[in-house]
This record gives C-alpha cells, structure tokens and sequence, in this order.
C-alpha cells in the first residue's frame, strides 16, 4: 500500500490533480480520503455560532481521527469515514465505507499541515498556482455551484483565504517531496507521478513476493 498526500490552496487544481492521478491507474486500486470530511463535529453548537466556522483554520479539523483512520487503512482495516455539511456545518449521521486500497490518497488544502499524518505518507505532493489563477477559479466555481456574490467572495478571499493560505498552507510546501505547478494543467507532471505510483506498488510487490517464498 502506498499513501500519498495531495496539499494545496484552494483552487489550486488539487481535485483535478486527484480525478487525473485516480483515472491513470487500475480500476478499483485507489481509495480518496478527502480531509474535508475531517471537519469537527459542532452538532452540540448552535447553528448560529457553527456558521462563522473559519474552514480555513487547522483548528477546523479533527486531526486524530484522520491520521487514526489513516492507520487503520495502511493495517489492512476497514474504516467508517465521516461525513460533512456545509450547510448545516457539523458532521453528518451517515458514514462512507472504505475498504483498504493499493493506494490511498489523502486530499485538502493542508494535508500536510499535520506530523503525525505526514508521517504516514509515503509520497507528499503539494499542488500550487499563482494567486490570481486560484481566485479566479473559486470565483467561477462558487458563483456557478454555490450561487455565492462577486462581492462576497471577494471579501471573503481578502479576510479568510489569503491570509490563512499564507499563514498555513503555503508553509507546508516544505514538506512535500513534489511541488506539481500549475495545478491540474500539468499533465507531465501527473505523467511522473503515474509512472512513480506504478513502480512503487510493482517494488512493495516484489518485496512481499520474497518475503513469502523465504518463510
């Protein structure tokens, strides 16, 4: 098994860098953890107050269980991952299933925020692109998906997302073993990582090929 950590700001192309990795490989090979679903639970909090969640705050997250669940997959266990509303900002009843996979890939804005999830990581891959480019590319998603204001979401990149991208996510691309620019556009990049996933897998298959015939 092989884990892998795709960080990265938002809109940075992380999701599209995911879907093109994901669609490179065998069918049914690849199971994707993605840490939105690691958000607290505030089901105890008044939806008032659980509406002014800064989303973009590591304090945001409930690290434990993520890189618990993590471990749990690289033994060879079955998890439950949790589910997240964003319209009622708190974690959901229902759960997702996840079966151990060859490969898991762990993706959010700061995936490599924490240590004790880094350390799990066999490959750390930070996706980045220029400022400009990642609001423009909420803009056009959270207007067409959302329904989200020109001017709110402005707002919102001046007082949440830069200074938090800044101040927390940007600092983890210097735990990453691959900085892939240009986010989703650069497919001689997802090439390389096809081609180091695949020789990866091919060595801890060999390595437990010996290790069978010599018990």
């Amino acid at each position: 098994m092989i884990i892998i950590g795709i960080a990265g700001g938002t809109g940075s192309g992380k999701t599209t860098v995911v879907r093109k990795i994901v669609e490179s490989l065998p069918e049914n090979s690849v199971a994707v953890i993605p840490q939105d679903s690691y958000y607290n639970d505030q089901s105890d909090l008044p939806l008032e107050v659980r509406k002014l969640t800064n989303f973009d705050h590591p304090d945001a997250f409930e690290w434990r269980l993520l890189a618990h669940q993590i471990e749990e997959l690289k033994s060879g266990r079955s998890i439950e991952q949790p589910t997240y509303s964003y319209i009622t900002c708190t974690r959901l009843q229902e759960t997702v299933h996840v079966e151990p996979k060859d490969v898991i890939i762990v993706e959010g804005i700061m995936t490599l925020y924490d240590k004790s999830l880094r350390e799990q990581m066999d490959l750390k891959i930070f996706v980045d692109a220029e400022p400009d480019e990642r609001l423009l590319r909420v803009i056009q998603r959270d207007m067409a998906e959302r329904g989200h204001p020109l001017e709110m979401l402005i707002g919102k990149y001046r007082n949440i997302l830069k200074p938090m991208h800044d101040e927390f996510i940007e600092p983890t691309k210097q735990f990453a073993d691959i900085i892939i620019p240009n986010g989703g556009n650069n497919e001689r990049a997802i090439a390389m990582m096809k081609l180091y996933i695949l020789s990866a897998l091919k060595e801890q298959q060999f390595r437990a090929s010996l290790n069978i015939s010599n018990q």
